[in-house]
C-alpha cells in the first residue's frame, strides 16, 4: 500500500515530505531507540515512534524507510520537517499511542481488503 492510502485509512496528519506520499509501505517497525531502528528496520517500512528530532531523518534515509509516523500528537520541529522535505520521506502524525497505531497498521497491511478496524 502507498503512504497516502495508509494516511487516509488511519486518519494520519501529513506534516512534511509530501512528495513521498506515493512510496510503498511494505511493513512497519516500532521503536524509540535509534540504534534499534538502524539495526533492524527494513527498507520500505513505516517507522512508528515518538521521537521527533532531526536524527530520525538520518536513520529513515539510511534505512530507506517509506515514512515516519509520530505518535501521541507529536510533530516534527522545523529542521526535521525540512530534512523530510529534502529526502522525500513523509512524516505523519497521529494522536494515538504506538500500541494502537502499530495494531491498526498491522491489520491494514495484513488484511486482503486493506481495511482496518475503527
Amino acid at each position: 500500500m502507498q503512504v497516502k492510502e495508509i494516511m487516509q485509512a488511519l486518519s494520519l496528519t501529513p506534516c512534511s515530505g509530501h512528495q513521498g506520499l506515493d512510496r510503498e509501505i511494505t511493513g512497519g517497525y516500532v521503536s524509540d531507540l535509534l540504534s534499534d531502528v538502524m539495526g533492524h528496520a527494513r527498507e520500505g517500512e513505516a517507522w512508528i515512534t515518538l521521537q521527533a528530532h532531526k536524527n530520525i531523518m538520518a536513520i529513515a534515509s539510511l534505512k530507506e524507510l517509506a515514512a515516519i509516523i509520530l505518535v501521541k500528537g507529536r510533530r516534527p520541529d522545523e529542521d526535521t520537517a525540512s530534512a523530510s522535505d529534502s529526502e522525500g520521506i513523509p512524516i505523519l502524525s497521529t494522536p494515538l499511542d504506538a500500541f494502537e497505531t502499530s495494531g491498526k497498521l498491522y491489520q491494514l497491511l495484513a488484511s486482503p481488503s486493506g481495511e482496518s478496524l475503527p
